[in-house]
């Protein structure tokens, strides 16, 4: 059973469930799903899934779950909370194709994006994300991420050099959206 942490009209955020690393295994070693993520050339073992569910539960991750079915579609989170300068690293990945560019994962990080500065007093919130990933990218900026930076040629995917494009957003442009 999921808990509603933070609810939107679609979808609502549910604190990670371990017995969810099956699920997690399937999409994670779908060449398909893990193409835009740093797992693309990793071999993700339903054991080890559950390590790492263990492990991301203890912070601030969450499953997204479909509001309707009540099914688990994909997971966010943020990473390298730093309380004194008010800053966070924010990741996100939609498992279930199905969903995919429907809106979900834009609502899923505008639930936790508005979270981070209303209860946890972020301020600064980045993210990467991989240059040739554009659907990504647009809903960022949808959201109000701006681009901050690049770096250069540190990715290869088919045989090819990619750039890393750092994101980010203050309160001032998630909220003028």
């Amino acid at each position: 059973m999921y808990v509603k942490k933070l609810t939107g009209k679609k979808c609502f955020l549910s604190p990670i469930e371990i017995s969810d690393a099956e699920k997690y295994a399937a999409w994670l070693n779908d060449q398909e799903v893990v193409k835009n993520l740093t797992l693309s050339t990793a071999i993700v073992t339903v054991e080890g899934e559950k390590e790492f569910l263990s492990s991301l539960s203890k912070g601030h991750h969450y499953g997204i779950i479909d509001l309707s079915t009540e099914q688990l579609i994909g997971n966010l989170g943020l990473m390298d909370i730093n309380h004194i300068h008010r800053t966070a690293e924010i990741g996100i990945f939609i498992g279930d194709k199905d969903y995919w560019g429907k809106g979900y994962g834009s609502e899923a990080l505008s639930l936790l994006i508005d979270y981070a500065y209303q209860t946890l007093n972020l301020h600064n919130i980045m993210l990467r994300v991989y240059s040739f990933n554009e659907r990504a990218i647009k809903c960022y900026e949808s959201i109000g991420f701006k681009k901050i930076g690049v770096i250069r040629e540190s990715i290869i995917q088919n045989r090819t050099m990619h750039n890393v494009v750092l994101m980010d957003i203050l309160p001032i442009d998630f909220y003028a959206i």
